[in-house]
């Protein structure tokens, strides 16, 4: 179980500019759940995803994992147990190795180096089966460099990668917005799919109301690092998209625009 609580961050504190976005935020997600977060530009979507990686440093409270408190726990240590794919393809995979190195690499995730060999070719069969799974004929060009591919067939890659060693939440941050249509359609089957089989907890933030509504067992939408929505089980069914956009739509006029 993953537990925020009493979470504080200001950004640019000490200047004009200053804002506090959480002020004492609460947050929880169950093991096993599959929370899909929406909300307007600013709301919190992205920061509450780089708290909980590392990538940004809380200014109070505490980030709790299984009853640990990881909240000064460094970025790279938190990874071990965090599988994270980001909205550019080119993020989550090295585009100047090839489909075999990059696999290798996402394998050895969280183990120590030394001086061996960075390929197990015994392992290429088992690349070759879990590429297979993609339906994208990437496990004839294991040979081939990473930035060669497509977006989609690098997102692709970078899903599969980011689930290959066990891991305890899986971090969605728009992965399917810099895709077109029917390549987003494939990645995010593709995510559902990996979800299912792996049993993973996972946290998506999209802009695609759609992909909020059809996948996942929960619903939350963030405004100003406060969470105004927050819908699962039969109550997540129930909703549509006519709904949330009416949401969407008084937040817009109570804030002016």
């Amino acid at each position: 179980m993953l537990t925020l609580e009493k979470i504080t961050k200001h950004y640019n504190p000490g200047s004009v500019n200053e804002m506090c976005l959480f002020d004492g935020f609460d947050f929880t997600v169950e093991d096993g759940e599959f929370v899909s977060v929406v909300g307007s530009n600013g709301s919190g979507k992205t920061s509450l995803l780089n708290l909980i990686c590392g990538s940004i440093d809380t200014d109070g409270g505490r980030i709790v994992v299984n009853g640990q408190d990881i909240t000064r726990r460094q970025a790279y240590v938190r990874h071990r147990k965090i599988g994270r794919v980001y909205q550019d393809p080119s993020k989550g995979t090295c585009p100047s190795m090839t489909i075999l190195e990059n696999m290798s690499l996402a394998d050895n995730k969280g183990r120590h180096y030394g001086l061996r060999k960075g390929i197990n070719k015994s392992r290429t069969a088992h690349y070759r089966e879990l590429l297979s799974q993609l339906d994208l004929g990437l496990e004839e060009k294991l040979d081939t460099r990473v930035g060669d591919l497509s977006g989609g067939q690098r997102q692709a890659m970078a899903l599969l990668m980011s689930t290959m060693t066990p891991i305890d939440f899986l971090i969605l941050d728009e992965h399917t917005a810099a895709l077109d249509p029917r390549t987003a359609e494939i990645i995010m089957k593709l995510t559902d799919r990996i979800v299912r089989e792996k049993k993973v907890t996972t946290i998506m933030v999209t802009h695609n109301l759609r992909y909020a509504l059809e996948y996942g067992s929960r619903l939350v939408m963030l405004h100003e690092g406060k969470v105004i929505v927050d819908r699962s089980g039969e109550a997540k069914k129930r909703m549509d998209t006519e709904e949330i956009m009416a949401i969407f739509n008084r937040i817009s006029v109570e804030c002016g625009n």
